[in-house]
């Protein structure tokens, strides 16, 4: 079977690491055929709050990640569709219509409650004559449409979850259009998983009750049924169910922070399952490894501070062909020798910057009062050639001569020549400052 999945986003927000997990664990699971097929669905039916720019922000998104898509289409293109599925349903008597207006049904929720009933839809619009209808209709009532569920047990088996079943007769037949004609999800999403051939339904487990009423729906219209994989929600260090309009999770915001995409899909792909976290160079190797068995059925915590130490252990190992372009942007120079020595002191890629600057950059460094004459005299002994070895002879040399040993010997030297306490490999960070800046700054001059 050629596997065919969908992300079907709403272009009413920013996408953010919850709903990007879903799509990571979609495009990882084709990605391992070689026929696979990642389809993207634009969910905008809700004209209103859909905009354009949310959805150029999506594929934008999605793009920056790496998670390319074998085609898209937008739902607002297809109400044709939707229509002639709904004329189906119609005449089957599937889809019918009812009158009761929100306030009703919340009163008859609430004597259900009361009465230790569950809160379904009692069905009475079934039981309306004609004469009714056109009463209410003379009312100005305009109908909304339920779809008439079989009261059966719906059973699948789920590809995370194992054998699953939902008795729909505790079920509220579900609205499929509201009153003013426009439709809700789940008769659309249905319609585009047949005509799109999709094989596989990822999503949250929040969805698990609604696919016993889906897999009707989709038996309703079609004989062909997806598999389902319900997987446990993205919640945040706190414990809370992460929402789209947490600004400061959308994928957005933490590419501005700084955030490496693979970082973010190495931490997505991994958290919530039996493998460990860990950096990946290319998503292949996280493409290799996954398999909807590893997904446990715990929420996955996704912890700010956990990205970035894999954001920070990811650019360690990064090879300077992967970031040569984007350091040149960010105007750092050195090259690859300076890359090499100062990957390992960042946990972002403009923290570069900040340690060019330290390097080539005209500065005076810190010099303590009590040091100072010190580094006068380590200023004064410094080769006018430096090569690899001399870092070693030089302090070895200042060791005899002034006694000194361990933090006192090397710290001064440190904070003098970079202006800070912790640091890349000092005979490296000698090397490229040459012997005219390093004596300058040992100076206390801005070198």
């Amino acid at each position: 079977m050629k596997p065919v999945v969908r992300f079907a986003p709403s272009s009413t927000g920013r996408l953010h690491v919850g709903n990007v997990r879903t799509a990571l664990i979609n495009w990882l699971f084709v990605r391992a055929f070689e026929d696979g097929k990642f389809v993207l669905r634009i969910d905008d039916t809700d004209t209103v709050r859909s905009t354009r720019a949310f959805e150029d922000g999506i594929r934008e998104d999605l793009t920056w990640l790496g998670l390319t898509w074998d085609s898209t289409f937008n739902q607002s293109d297809r109400f044709d569709l939707y229509d002639a599925a709904a004329v189906r349903l119609k005449k089957t008597g599937r889809l019918y219509p009812c009158y009761e207006t929100a306030e009703e049904l919340d009163r008859q929720r609430k004597l259900q409650r009361m009465q230790n009933k569950p809160p379904t839809y009692n069905r009475a619009a079934l039981n309306l004559t004609q004469e009714q209808k056109e009463a209410y209709r003379r009312e100005g009532r305009l109908p909304h449409w339920r779809f008439r569920l079989s009261g059966r047990i719906v059973t699948w088996t789920d590809c995370v979850r194992g054998e699953q079943s939902v008795n729909t007769g505790s079920l509220s037949d579900p609205v499929l259009v509201r009153g003013d004609g426009s439709y809700l999800y789940t008769l659309p999403s249905v319609v585009d998983d047949i005509e799109a051939g999709i094989t596989h339904v990822v999503r949250g487990e929040d969805h698990v009750a609604n696919s016993g009423a889906q897999i009707e729906i989709f038996r309703a219209l079609s004989d062909h049924l997806p598999n389902f994989a319900h997987v446990p929600l993205l919640v945040g260090k706190d414990g809370a169910v992460l929402s789209k309009r947490l600004g400061s999770l959308s994928i957005h915001q933490l590419r501005e922070d700084g955030m490496e995409a693979l970082a973010v899909c190495s931490l997505l792909a991994r958290i919530g399952t039996s493998d460990p976290v860990d950096a990946q160079l290319s998503t292949d190797a996280l493409v290799k490894e996954f398999a909807f068995s590893k997904i446990g059925r715990a929420p996955a915590r996704f912890d700010e501070d956990e990205l970035v130490l894999v954001n920070a252990r990811l650019l360690h190992r990064t090879p300077y062909s992967v970031v040569k372009d984007r350091l040149d942007t960010l105007g750092v120079s050195g090259g690859e020798g300076f890359w090499n020595l100062i990957r390992a002191n960042i946990e972002r890629l403009p923290d570069t910057a900040t340690w060019s600057t330290a390097i080539f950059a005209p500065m005076a460094g810190q010099i303590d009062d009590a040091d100072r004459e010190f580094c006068r005299a380590a200023a004064e002994c410094l080769p006018a050639t430096i090569g690899d070895d001399t870092w070693s002879s030089w302090t070895a040399e200042l060791r005899q001569t002034t006694g000194r040993e361990g933090g006192r010997l090397f710290m001064p030297l440190r904070k003098a020549l970079t202006g800070r306490r912790r640091g890349p490999e000092m005979a490296a960070v000698l090397s490229l400052l040459g012997p005219e800046r390093a004596k300058g700054r040992l100076h206390g001059e801005a070198a």
